[in-house]
């Protein structure tokens, strides 16, 4: 089995290796910190699923041990984002819901692609009361490292609706061609 055609290219190599330099980062639950840490990153990804799938059946919130305040902070610093290829480029779809195209940015550094940008708060209402806003506000920021075969020069961005699509082109491989090889009697 060839495992290059399961994951041909780790698109956050640069992102992990900034996130492995910056941990342990501690968070506070019940009072007693703990540190933060890939395996507790994937715990909530697995809890998150649960939560979706029974959500799906009109069940109401199991909880899972979520933290709600953290793991939205964490989910807006890192919005969401699908990578597909195929044969002549690659194509990077951002969700970015309330985001301003102009506080957007898109910067090729060697070869990083950095997405970054930031949510505003846009008006204040001084009449009401809020007891609870879940909305969240603030500055994200997502790293790809860009696979070999991925064209710089031709780079192309598009904004609509909250979704920030990237493509680009990739570079023409060798082309692999076949033949039969005759197979001598010994």
């Amino acid at each position: 089995m060839d495992l290059k055609k399961l994951a041909p290219w780790n698109w956050f190599k640069k992102e992990e290796e900034q996130q492995a330099t910056t941990l342990p980062v501690t968070v506070q639950r019940h009072g007693q910190p703990r540190p933060y840490s890939p395996m507790a990153q994937f715990h909530q990804e697995v809890d998150r699923m649960f939560e979706n799938f029974f959500r799906g059946f009109g069940f109401p919130s199991m909880g899972f041990g979520r933290e709600p305040s953290f793991l939205a902070q964490n989910e807006w610093l890192k919005p969401t984002l699908d990578i597909a290829a195929a044969e002549k480029e690659y194509t990077i779809s951002v969700e970015l819901p309330g985001v301003d195209e102009k506080d957007v940015q898109l910067e090729l550094s060697d070869d990083s692609l950095v997405i970054k940008g930031e949510k505003k708060q846009e008006k204040e209402e001084k009449e009401k009361n809020y007891y609870r806003m879940e909305r969240s506000y603030g500055s994200f920021q997502r790293v790809l490292s860009l696979p070999e075969d991925a064209e710089h020069e031709g780079i192309d961005a598009a904004y609509k609706n909250g979704i920030l699509k990237i493509t680009i082109p990739r570079k023409a491989g060798p082309r692999k061609e076949s033949r039969q090889i005759t197979i001598k009697s010994g």
